[in-house]
Order: C-alpha cells, then structure tokens, then sequence
C-alpha cells in the first residue's frame, strides 16, 4: 500500500471516561484526515459518549460489546463513574471477559493498526498472533509512565510504600516527581493486587513490553527529559500524540445547564470565580468535603463547584454539604450536583482558578483558557501530574499531612486566595498564560497528530 492511502484504525479504551475521552479526541482528529476508525466499548459508555459532529460520523464507527456479567459488579455498571472505587477491580474482571469477542471483531475487521490501553494486558498477544499492528495508546503523561512502568531490563526492589515517595533509580535526571506516601497507601491496593490476582501495575508493565510502539498524549516541548528517558529503557518508540486538547463537545444535555450557568458566570467579576470539579473518578470523604465546603466559605472568593456525592447507585456512603453552608454563601457560591459543561465552564471570563485534582483532561482544558491550578489528588496518576505540574509552577497543591493526607479548611482558603489573588501567586498566573502557548496551539496539535500518523502508515503490517 502506498504511504498515502487511508488507515483503518482500531482503539480500545479502558472504561473509564478520563480515557475514552481522549481516545475519541485523537480519533476525531485522525478522521478528520479521512482515515477510519473502529472505536470499541460497551453500548452504555458508547451512548454517554459526546456526540460528533455531522462531518466525522461517516468516519467514525462505534463497535459495542456488551460487557459480561461478573459477580460483584452492579447491573448496568460498564464505567468507572458507575461504581464505588473498591468495586472498579470487578469492571477489570468484566473487561478482562471482552477478549473473546474482541479477537472476533479483529480477526473480521482486519485493522491496520489497534490503539489499546493499559488494562488490555492480554491483547498484545492478540495483536501479534493475528499479524495486526499494534500500540500502547497512554492518555498518562510521560512521567507518570516513566516511574511506575518498569523496563524489563531493570529489578525493581521497591517493597515499602516510602520507597515510591522518591523517583525509582532508573530516572537519571534531578525530579521531585515520585508519589507522596498518602497517595501511594490510597492506591496501593489497585496498584499491587485485584479480584483476578492481575494487578494495575502488572498490567501497565505487560502492556508496555508486549506492544510495538508507545503513543503517548504529551509533546515534547512539555517534558522531553521522559519522553526520551521511555524511549532509552523500553527500546522501543514513544511517540507523543500532542496535548489532545479537548474540542467543543455536546452531550446531549448541554444547552439547558449552561444557559442557567452562563447567567450566573456573566454576573460575576472578570478572573474572581473559583471552579471546583473533581472529574468523574475521585469522591471526597465526608471529612474532606467539609473542609473544602468550609474553605470555600472562609475564603470570600465567589465559586462554582461541580460536586459527586456518590458514585454509582450502589455506593451506600453518600457524602452531604456541611450544614447551612449552602445558606450562607447564597448567591456567591453555586454547588451543582448534576453534569457540567467544564469546558465552557472553564472558557467563561469570570473563571480565574481551577480547584482540581490533577487528572490531566481536566489539566489540559484549564491550560488551553490559562486558568492557574489549585491541586488536590485523590488517586491513581494524579500524585505523579501534580508533581509536574508543581515542578512547572503550574500549579499550587494544598498543604496536607503527609501520612493521611488530611487538610484544614483554613489551608483551602489560603491556598485558593493565594493562587487567585496574592502577589506570592502570580507566578502560577504568569505561568498559565505561557502554558496556552503550548496547551491551546491547534497547528502544534495537528503537526503531531501528522507525525504520528506517518509513522502508523510507514510501519502498518511490520
């Protein structure tokens, strides 16, 4: 085949929306060059995802497993968002159970290429025996893949939890980025054993040796120290994909929240709103969620926050706001516990900082509208993002206990009012009008996105 003609392209995301999300940015910007693409998930998450624009549908095609039953898991959970975190090790399980009915779509299909994610530790294999070429696509940073994916080259001797609170010995450059020990302990568990015996570490490690090529949602401007560091220890290429900035979506719900929450947003003064949201992964305790509520309070600064009570309908532990909070910061502060448009949230004049948890979709839309970062991790790569992202001064993290994590309502406050206001913050403001430089480019985006894609086509079939 000639190195013009199109490409059919398989991706497989984990399902979990921080990485369908992502994965359906990329493939919209490679249809949108005229190469088809086969994006495959269960019917419900395939349903919540946004929906295309006219112009992509011909291109773009969604393949629906229907996820199998496994006990532990909730009928109709097929997502992350669907279940409380310590029942996501039964979504692994039932993800685990695709593999037959993906080998049929891929056998049938016959793709050029298959994007898959680090849970998919079982399709390498899969990939190889069918003659399909195949890549790691990592919506995590460089970083993040740089110290918990280990080269197969290398022992890894870490054992205790204190001993991931510092970069792994394989990291030949000066970096603070390593996890802090109440962010390991929190995870530890997924990160070390699950259901299956099939650990995430394990599986990220598998998926890393066993494909032929690491795509990564990063670029080289941003952080060309890990991206070559991944390329030395796996001896394989990494091939940065750019930021997959994400573009005006529309989930079918849109309209009618936001008209109400523009109102508000326009009423308020230029830069001077707080934008509180968690994503649609981490939950707060109850403890937490009355420290932040009473930050907010104690901080005089007008906000909108995007709150998660629960997280599936079979999570019991239900958290609630403190009392008379709600009363009392009336008209200053909206707490909305349904779907946001975070998107245009952020894009809003009157959004002057985001109070965030670091997970990187969410990073990369406040970059691309220069919004400065508050940062507050809950789990999984976000420990690893924040301490880029402090690295860079794009981002101030709320002073915590280091063993469990805890914070006070007065450190929230202060936090958010340096960030927003204070001299002593302006370092972070500057830095988030420099970062939409590299964030927001569009042409830097596509010159990526062709890079990768001459690579697909000069090594389809290798």
């Amino acid at each position: 085949m000639a190195n013009d003609s199109k490409l059919h392209i398989a991706m497989f995301p984990w399902l979990a929306f921080g990485h369908m999300i992502p994965y359906l940015e990329l493939a919209k910007l490679i249809a949108q060059k005229g190469h088809k693409i086969s994006f495959i998930s269960t019917p419900r998450n395939i349903n919540r995802l946004p929906k295309l624009p006219p112009n992509l549908i011909p291109f773009i095609n969604f393949v629906e497993l229907p996820l199998p039953h496994v006990d532990g898991l909730p009928e109709d959970a097929e997502a992350t968002t669907d279940v409380p975190y310590n029942e996501v090790q039964y979504l692994k399980n039932a993800y685990d159970g695709l593999k037959e009915p993906i080998t049929i779509f891929l056998e049938t299909s016959n793709p050029d290429w298959l994007l898959y994610d680090f849970t998919a530790y079982w399709l390498p294999n899969i990939a190889s025996n069918l003659s399909i070429s195949h890549a790691y696509f990592s919506i995590f940073l460089g970083a993040v893949l740089g110290v918990t994916a280990k080269p197969h080259s290398l022992t890894d001797d870490r054992t205790k939890p204190e001993e991931f609170t510092v970069p792994p010995k394989w990291v030949p450059f000066p970096t603070k980025v390593a996890f802090r020990l109440f962010e390991i302990m929190k995870i530890s568990d997924s990160a070390t054993c699950n259901a299956n015996g099939i650990s995430d570490i394990d599986r990220l490690q598998d998926v890393v040796r066993g494909c032929e090529m690491v795509a990564i949602r990063s670029c080289s401007e941003f952080e060309p120290e890990w991206l070559n560091l991944l390329e030395k220890l796996h001896r394989k290429p990494c091939i940065p994909v750019g930021m997959l900035s994400t573009t005006e979506y529309d989930f079918g719900e849109e309209s009618e929240s936001w008209n109400s929450i523009k109102l508000w947003l326009d009423k308020q003064e230029k830069r001077s709103v707080v934008y509180v949201a968690f994503g649609s992964e981490a939950k707060t305790s109850q403890e937490e969620l009355t420290e932040i509520a009473l930050g907010l309070e104690l901080s005089g600064l007008p906000f909108f926050w995007v709150l998660r009570k629960r997280r599936g309908l079979t999570d019991t532990e239900v958290i609630e706001l403190p009392e008379g909070f709600e009363e009392r910061t009336k008209g200053r502060g909206v707490v909305c516990n349904s779907w946001a448009p975070q998107l245009k949230i952020l894009a809003h004049d009157s959004v002057g900082g985001f109070l965030t948890h670091s997970g990187w979709s969410s990073v990369v839309e406040a970059s691309q509208y220069e919004r400065p970062l508050i940062l507050l991790t809950f789990l999984a790569d976000q420990g690893i993002n924040a301490r880029v992202l402090e690295e860079k001064k794009m981002g101030y993290p709320i002073p915590r206990n280091e063993l469990d994590g805890s914070f006070t309502s007065d450190s929230v406050a202060e936090s958010l009012k340096l960030v927003m206001e204070k001299e002593e913050g302006k370092i972070y403001r500057e830095k988030a009008k420099e970062m939409r430089r590299l964030f927001g480019d569009e042409d830097r985006q596509e010159m990526y996105v062709n890079n990768f894609l001459d690579y697909l086509k000069s090594h389809r079939g290798v």
